[in-house]
């Protein structure tokens, strides 16, 4: 009798050991699947779940798998607000993950979600100074900031002799702070803008933008503007006539607007990429990235681009966290242990956090759409 209670007992403490070895790491996610932004929501979406498939091939992390749930805000921060609290009521997520959007990322911030729940929110698809300089001590963030792409730019075009810029913008508290952050750098490089117009966000009503721009006449106009308005503005500025240097930000994808407004209009386009091409396979990070697509082809119409990358390096710094954070991790021992995170090689691309510094990449470089529609350095 004794022996078959001992067996029983080891039995049980097995089936428990088993059931903790084989439990999931939940991940929260609330991005824009429909709307305007939805390829970039679901792009994010896609890199992200592409090295999570990768890592849970290889045994997930301390023996458990990771699975991502997302929820769809159609980039309105208070969908936003609202789908991130449910999504924590619901699924109790261990952290955050993938949002899109300055206004979002500021609306979270201003209802404490973060704050009252505890909880790490790893990657926001914004360099806003508003965010990126927040001190919340539980969001981190895996890109270079607005403020540094606008550097790149002003610095790169002054070398060439460009002094008047004309700036289009978002109106809103994305479009507002970078505007705010290319006013400050404009006069350290002996330039001026010379013209500002702005669009209503979610929309690509930019006729009265090219009009007081066409006014300007200026050197170049910088787009702080999103992928379906950067196209439209694009093609209503050459319709008109204007002939100045147009270069955007990050968050506007070069395959997307080729796509939008084929490769005559868009060619000349400069952007700014702060992740690596993935078709450049030169890089590691990027040479890891097809090879797993190759593996695990992620669903849907998705086709590699930066914005894929963005997810996946977040995907990977999470998963870092992940594991420095044990076999049985909390938020604050995950938000802990993504403080720790010196030097991370993410693939020739690294990583860095501090507890008083949560951006953790630099990098920022310039591309231009050729007449073949492709992108080059």
């Amino acid at each position: 009798m004794i022996n078959t209670l001992k067996h029983a007992a080891l039995v049980f403490a097995l089936l428990v050991l088993a059931g903790q070895s084989t439990a999931e790491i939940v991940i929260g996610q609330v991005t824009p699947l429909s709307g305007p932004l939805a390829p970039t929501g679901s792009h994010i979406r896609a890199g992200a779940q592409l090295y999570f498939d990768a890592v849970n091939a290889s045994g997930g992390v301390h023996g458990q798998k990771i699975r991502l749930i997302s929820k769809d805000d159609a980039y309105k921060a208070a969908e936003t607000v609202r789908l991130a609290k449910e999504l924590l009521d619901e699924a109790q997520p261990l952290a955050l993950f993938g949002f899109v959007g300055t206004g979002n990322a500021e609306a979270m911030l201003k209802e404490k979600v973060l704050t009252n729940a505890g909880i790490p929110l790893v990657m926001v698809r914004t360099g806003a100074s508003a965010v990126m300089k927040s001190g919340n001590p539980w969001l981190f963030i895996t890109r270079a900031s607005y403020e540094a792409e606008i550097n790149k730019i002003i610095q790169q075009y002054s070398l060439t002799g460009y002094r008047t810029y004309a700036v289009l913008y978002q109106d809103d508290p994305f479009g507002l702070d970078v505007l705010g952050s290319t006013e400050a750098l404009i006069s350290k490089f002996d330039s001026k803008i010379v013209a500002k117009a702005g669009y209503k966000k979610n929309t690509t009503e930019v006729s009265d933008a090219v009009k007081s721009i066409a006014a300007a006449a200026p050197h170049a106009i910088i787009m702080i503007s999103n992928t379906a308005a950067s196209a439209e503005f694009l093609k209503q500025a050459r319709a008109a006539g204007i002939t100045a240097q147009f270069i955007t930000i990050s968050v506007t994808d070069a395959a997307q607007v080729v796509q939008r407004i084929g490769k005559e209009v868009a060619s000349g386009l400069a952007l700014t990429q702060v992740f690596p091409d993935p078709e450049a396979r030169s890089i590691p990070l990027t040479r890891e990235i097809m090879e797993n697509i190759s593996k695990y082809k992620p669903a849907g119409d998705i086709k590699p681009n930066q914005t894929l990358v963005e997810g996946y390096v977040g995907a990977k710094v999470l998963v870092e966290g992940l594991r420095r954070a044990g076999p049985n991790p909390t938020r604050k021992k995950l938000r802990d242990a993504l403080e720790q995170i010196k030097d991370f090689d993410a693939g020739d691309l690294y990583v860095s956090f501090t507890p008083s510094n949560h951006a953790g990449v630099n990098y920022v470089d310039i591309t231009i759409i050729n007449r073949d529609g492709k992108l080059l350095k």
